[in-house]
Formats: C-alpha cells, sequence, structure tokens
C-alpha cells in the first residue's frame, strides 16, 4: 500500500490540473499499445497505431516503456503547461547523470543496446529518441488531441465540483476506488508498500486518458511529487478529427446549423455569452438551444454566479465525433489480459 503524508502546507500546494500531460500521455499510451486491456476505450486507437507506426519507431519507445514495471522517470519531467515539444525539449535536457541512473533501474530486455547508447555521453542516441517521440506523437496523440482532452477536462470539472462537496479528503480518495484518506494520509491499496513523505512540497494530480485502471507515480522520491490517475470518461470515443468545424459539418442535417455549432462550442466549458459570441448569435438564441440541448441530454449547465456554464455530456460528446459505435465494435476485437503497471514504484 501506498501511504502519502500530507501536512498542512501540503494541502494547500495540492493541486488538480485541468488538461492531460502530453509526455504522460504518451508514455502511458505506449503501455496501451503494448497490450490488449481496456479494448473500449483503446481497441480501435490501437488497432489503428499497430497498423500504421513502424517497429522501428515504436520498438526503441517500448524498451523505455514496458507495460509492467519501471519506466524512466525522465521521460516525463514536470513542464507545467508546456506544450509537447517544449515537453520533449525539457526531457532532452536532463542532466545524462541522471539519465543513467533511471535506465540502470529498467529491467534486463532485448533492447539493451539502445539502452546502453541512452546511457553514454555522445547526444545522437538522445536525439533519436526525441525524433521518434514526436513522429509517435504526430500518428498516435496529436490527431486525437481534442477527443483526449474534452475527456480529461470533463473529469476535471467532475472531480472539482467533488472538492466543492466534499472537500480536499473527498478528492483525493476519488483517484482510485481503493483510495481512503485517513488523519492526513492518502493510502492506495494499488500500489507495494511505500512512504511519499510530501515534505510542504505538495501533490500535483494528473487526470489521463491513457492511465489505465489504478495511478502511477515517479519512483524517485526527491522529484516533484505528482500522482497520475486514470479519468472516469475514457468510455471509446476517442477518434481522430480534423477540428470542430469538420464535426459539426456531419451533425447540420442532424440538429440543424446553429444547434450544431453550440453543441460544438461546449467541449470545453463555455457561458451562454461566449457561445452567443463565437456562433454569431443573440443571447436569447444562444440560451433558448443551450436548452433545447440540456434537456436532450447532449449538455450539462451550471450556474457560477451570474453566468451559466455548459459542457458537453458523454451523450453529447458520442453525438459530436459520430463514431463511437464503430469505435466501440472495432476495439471489441482485441480483448487480451495483459495489465500494464500499476506505478513505477512497484517493481
Amino acid at each position: 500500500m501506498l501511504r502519502i503524508h500530507f501536512d498542512p502546507e501540503d494541502l494547500a500546494q495540492t493541486t488538480l490540473l485541468a488538461e492531460p500531460a502530453p509526455l504522460w500521455e504518451a508514455l502511458l499510451s505506449l503501455h496501451m499499445l503494448q497490450v490488449g486491456d481496456g479494448p473500449v476505450p483503446f481497441g480501435a486507437w490501437r488497432t489503428r497505431q499497430r497498423r500504421w507506426l513502424s517497429r522501428e519507431i515504436v520498438g526503441p519507445l517500448a524498451v523505455l516503456a514496458p507495460p509492467v514495471g519501471y519506466s524512466p522517470d525522465f521521460l516525463t519531467p514536470s513542464v507545467g503547461s508546456a506544450s509537447f515539444d517544449e515537453a520533449v525539449g525539457v526531457m532532452l535536457s536532463t542532466p545524462r547523470r541522471r539519465v543513467r541512473t533511471d535506465l540502470a533501474r529498467l529491467a534486463p530486455r532485448s533492447g539493451a543496446g539502445w539502452v546502453r547508447q541512452l546511457a553514454q555521453p555522445r547526444a545522437e542516441a538522445m536525439h533519436q529518441l526525441g525524433q521518434s517521440l514526436r513522429i509517435y506523437h504526430r500518428s498516435a496523440l496529436e490527431p486525437y488531441w481534442p477527443s483526449i482532452r474534452a475527456a480529461v477536462h470533463a473529469d476535471y470539472l467532475q472531480r472539482r465540483d467533488q472538492l466543492a462537496a466534499g472537500g480536499v479528503g473527498a478528492l483525493l480518495e476519488g483517484v482510485h476506488p481503493r483510495a481512503r484518506w485517513r488523519d492526513g494520509v492518502l493510502e492506495i491499496a494499488a500500489f507495494q508498500d511505500e512512504e511519499l513523505w510530501l515534505n510542504g512540497r505538495g501533490l500535483q494530480l494528473q487526470p489521463s486518458y491513457f492511465c489505465w485502471r489504478q495511478p502511477i507515480k515517479l519512483l524517485d522520491p526527491d522529484l516533484p511529487p505528482v500522482l497520475v490517475f486514470p479519468i472516469r470518461g475514457a468510455t471509446g470515443l476517442l477518434r481522430a478529427t480534423q477540428g470542430p468545424a469538420d464535426s459539426v459539418a456531419s451533425l447540420v442535417a442532424l440538429l440543424g446549423r446553429t444547434r450544431a455549432m453550440v453543441l460544438a462550442q461546449t467541449v470545453t466549458e463555455v457561458t451562454t455569452t461566449k457561445i452567443a459570441v463565437a456562433c454569431d448569435i443573440s443571447l436569447a438564441t444562444a440560451s433558448h438551444q443551450t436548452r433545447v440541448l440540456r434537456e436532450a441530454g447532449l449538455i450539462l449547465s451550471r450556474r457560477r454566479g451570474k453566468s451559466v456554464l455548459h459542457t458537453i455530456s458523454t451523450l453529447g460528446y458520442a453525438v459530436l465525433e459520430g463514431d463511437h459505435l464503430w469505435s466501440r465494435n472495432a476495439g471489441g476485437l482485441d480483448d487480451g489480459s495483459s495489465s500494464p503497471g500499476a506505478g513505477r514504484s512497484l517493481d
């Protein structure tokens, strides 16, 4: 069992992220690419990537991201709201001594030669790692990022409401069904026995689309503490998109142009006023259209002060994405039973 110890300063410094972290999603999606778990949320995506990505790209990355056990901490640096390219730049600038320390913790694998190259002082192997990650990202993540971002943000909104209603303890217990908050300690039974003392640093709570079933954390206790946990809304709606305009075009015949545009605006939480401006309609029309969509179960609305905030529901997102039933059926063809590691500290 993992026990994370908080003091009052840690609670004040604990944060809940509203956006997916590009390098965490890259690492965890590599885990899911190598197994057959989660056929509904990941099956169609996995089938496409196994067909499109070459072994020359995936092979070296898979050596660093085994689905069970430890993956090097330097692959997921703390980068705040950096873009993918910025995050890769930070990762590639990791001090070589730390890279060697992390790589030494990897279990022996067939890619030992590649690992030795990364540990050497020369920069060629690290440059190759960066290029492979960028190619992988362009195929496996970038086309799906609107779907990933929308699902993570919807999860964030639910947990923010959970924090408001139940306090920090309820928020922390929500990261896993077997998590318990007791006397300033977060206990998570999904891990092996370990004590993590935050010592005033707080804890960064990072929701993730590709995190599967249980949280994951960094192994090194001296690094900024982060707990990555699975979102509740990874339900098979992941697909490549070209942007809101293309999604709207396929809905016009069904919903009408104005209502389809309004639905697309709610992929991220938005006020009625912003909907009216974005869609070039009156405030009264925007209010009417959101009421119709809400009554149909396609969006959720809540009041904050004088504003009403709207966000797309799971059903609404399925309608907007259009091919969720195909994704569900395609995913059902792959029902392997290998399980990715619950955390980097499990070895």
